[in-house]
């Protein structure tokens, strides 16, 4: 922690003015009050000093008194994207980061989050599907919009996209889009734009590509039901560094063959493996495109992704694989969606 930082700690005998002038200098709203071995006693915020004023407490007074003893905080290895999470989900400003010990290692501040490494590439979401095959789940209510923990899954997906730097977003919808429209609006509520590309029509999991305006960057494309960890920012630079017409995500999928399966030339045996594993990389549902492969997409037609990296193949233009980490679900059918609510239990 370097001396900036410590300007958030206070020592629980110190005062209330004190307080306010480390708060005036370090501009976060708020001080960390620490024992002496640096373990989070509580919090206390330009509020709650405030309200301890006007309750007839002297600006003299030691703070102990006054801080706030229930306080969130994360852990020193929080993913970036879910700290953003927790501070929508909260509506608060600043997230103390603990060691294993419950010492002060820093504070997260949402400005921070909000304002770093802002990321000029455009996001579209295809967000227009009907989720059939999630049957009375999707009867009155649009795939993107059905929770996990307690939050639509494209809210999810659009804070993760927030936390590597991406606030630029265009939401492909059809299918419920005014209730996708009503819930997000133009996205200045999670500290976004967001703009509406309308499919009249279903154009499949590409053809709404042809629908954003004309794009000078390379463009980030996903799919709207995805339950993910991926590092959008690593996948972006990847197909930069690379000069790739376009990049697919990927993630290793293993099936279990539920027999035994059988090796063999010419009627004779040659080997046997009873219920083997077999690992396959399988599409991810997540791209990065080049402004010429979106100038290829076909306007008002049916367009599937993978027919792009189809054609650019077959006209030897050079695409990307980027193998995506961590946890990975499409959300398509009411086992996919039982799965990503069980993986991740509300903690917000």
């Amino acid at each position: 922690m370097d001396d900036k930082e410590r300007d958030y700690l206070l020592a629980p005998e110190a005062s209330l003015l004190e307080a306010m002038r480390k708060i005036e200098r370090n501009s976060s709203g708020m001080v960390l009050v620490t024992d002496a071995d640096g373990r989070l006693l509580g919090t206390l915020s330009d509020g709650d000093i405030r309200r301890a004023l006007l309750k007839g407490a002297t600006v003299h007074d030691a703070v102990a008194g006054f801080i706030e003893r229930r306080f969130l905080a994360v852990s020193e290895g929080a993913d970036r994207s879910e700290v953003l999470e927790l501070m929508q989900a909260r509506k608060i400003n600043q997230v103390p980061v603990l060691d294993r010990d419950g010492r002060v290692a820093g504070l997260h501040l949402l400005r921070q989050f909000l304002n770093r490494s802002v990321r000029e590439n455009a996001v579209i979401i295809m967000a227009g599907g009907m989720g059939s095959r999630l049957g009375a789940l999707t009867a009155r209510t649009p795939k993107p919009l059905l929770k996990v923990a307690g939050r639509p899954i494209l809210e999810r997906l659009i804070l993760r996209l927030m936390g590597y730097g991406f606030t630029e977003l265009f939401l492909a919808v059809n299918h419920f889009a005014d209730q996708i429209e009503a819930y997000f609006g133009d996205g200045t509520a999670l500290g976004c734009r967001i703009r509406y590309l309308r499919e009249d029509k279903p154009l499949g999991s590409g053809g709404a590509l042809a629908l954003l305006p004309e794009m000078t960057l390379p463009v980030l494309a996903l799919n709207g039901d995805l339950v993910v960890e991926a590092d959008f920012a690593r996948m972006l630079d990847f197909h930069c560094r690379h000069g790739f017409y376009a990049t697919m995500g990927t993630h290793l999928y293993t099936h279990e063959v539920p027999f035994g399966c059988v090796e063999s030339c010419e009627g004779r045996m040659t080997a046997l493996e009873e219920k083997p594993l077999v690992t396959r990389e399988v599409n991810a549902g997540i791209y990065v495109l080049s402004p010429e492969a979106l100038r290829d997409v076909p306007r008002d037609v049916f367009f599937p992704m993978t027919g792009l990296f189809e054609a650019a193949l077959a006209a030897g233009k050079p695409c990307g694989v980027f193998q995506l980490t961590g946890d990975w679900i499409d959300v398509g059918r009411p086992e996919e969606l039982k799965r990503a609510r069980g993986m991740m239990p509300d903690r917000l």
